[in-house]
Parts: structure tokens; C-alpha cells; sequence
């Protein structure tokens, strides 16, 4: 089995917002593999789930806010039995333009509060990532620059973007090493 947890911020007010780009991602790979629509978990979390290329996929995403993500995924790890190998967390960047995917195998939080939450949790950052650029506010504050929503310019380049994650996601769940993909994606 393979857990794929996007990040966001659960409520309609976030839908669409840059924090929620992990969110997009896990939604369009439900909807492309035909997944169904996310239920409630045991844990504080929905899921989707079912068979992707011969292999079980979990689809998660938290109902904790971004900040408490970690809650979510260690006890559905310590649930399923799934080693770290078969987890990848999927979450904006602020670092990287949009429109960049970027993957890594470990790393600290980069500042990421729903990293720090799933790093503490786990006691470890050796954890596959999966990195969607969203871009450094030109105006205004951080704070107000993840919670809002992409300029229709800005929509293209991210719509581009979650296909190429989405992509990069159905190639580890086909059996490539993360080691591979990120030779072929970044």
C-alpha cells in the first residue's frame, strides 16, 4: 500500500487558497484514477482510496489545520503498518516559483508548519516530499499571500504543475524509486 498525503487547511473559506496545493494535487489524482470522494477516516483525516496501477493507494488529507498535520499521519501509518517508504507528503513552497515540482527524499521544514507537525510526530524528516511551487508574496504578508487564491495567470502555471506531481506520484506508485523520479522531475 502506498499513502500519498496532500496538505491544507480543511473548510470551503481555504478551498483553492496556496496552502491547500497539496490538497489540489491528492484531489485531481482521486478524480484521474477513480478513487471515489474522500470520507472520514478514524484518525483526524479523509481518505480515498483503491487500486492505482496493481498497487492499494491511500489518498489523505488532514481535517487538523495545516499546523497539526502530523496527527493525521503517523496514526494512519502506525494503522495501515506502512513504513516511511511507502509515504509521500505532498505541500506548497513558498521558496519556488509557480508552476516548479520539486521532490526530495528528506529535509528539514523549510518553515513549512505542516512539515514541522508530520517532522515532530514522526520523529524523523526522512520522508518523501513532493514540492509545488507557490511562489513569495510581492505585496503583503506571508500569512495573507498562502491564504489566497491564485491569479488566473498564476492558474495555468499551477494547473501544469499538479499534472506533473500527479504524474510524478503515478510513477512511484507504479514501483519507480524516489532516488529515480527525482532525476526525471526536478
Amino acid at each position: 500500500m502506498k499513502m500519498i498525503v496532500g496538505l491544507g487547511n480543511i473548510g470551503t473559506r481555504y478551498d483553492e487558497t496556496r496552502h491547500n496545493t497539496g490538497f489540489m494535487v491528492v484531489e485531481q489524482f482521486a478524480r484521474d484514477y477513480q478513487l471515489g470522494a474522500f470520507t472520514h477516516a478514524k484518525v483526524e483525516a479523509v481518505v480515498a482510496s483503491g487500486m492505482v496501477h496493481g498497487e492499494k493507494v491511500l489518498l489523505v488529507k488532514p481535517t487538523t489545520f495545516m499546523n497539526e498535520s502530523g496527527r493525521a499521519v503517523k496514526p494512519l501509518l502506525d494503522y495501515y503498518d506502512l513504513t516511511l517508504d511507502d509515504l509521500v507528503i505532498v505541500n506548497d513552497d513558498l521558496d519556488m516559483p509557480v508552476g516548479k515540482v520539486r521532490l526530495k527524499t528528506h529535509g528539514k521544514s523549510g518553515g513549512h508548519n505542516g512539515l514541522k507537525s508530520i517532522i515532530a510526530h514522526l520523529g524523523t524528516d526522512q520522508f518523501n516530499r513532493v514540492k509545488v511551487g507557490i511562489d513569495h508574496p510581492q505585496h503583503g504578508t506571508v500569512v495573507s499571500h498562502v491564504l489566497g487564491k491564485f491569479t488566473p495567470a498564476e492558474r495555468s502555471d499551477l494547473d501544469v504543475a499538479i499534472q506533473r506531481a500527479e504524474d510524478a506520484l503515478a510513477d512511484w506508485v507504479k514501483g519507480a524509486s524516489f532516488a529515480t523520479l527525482m532525476n526525471n522531475y526536478n
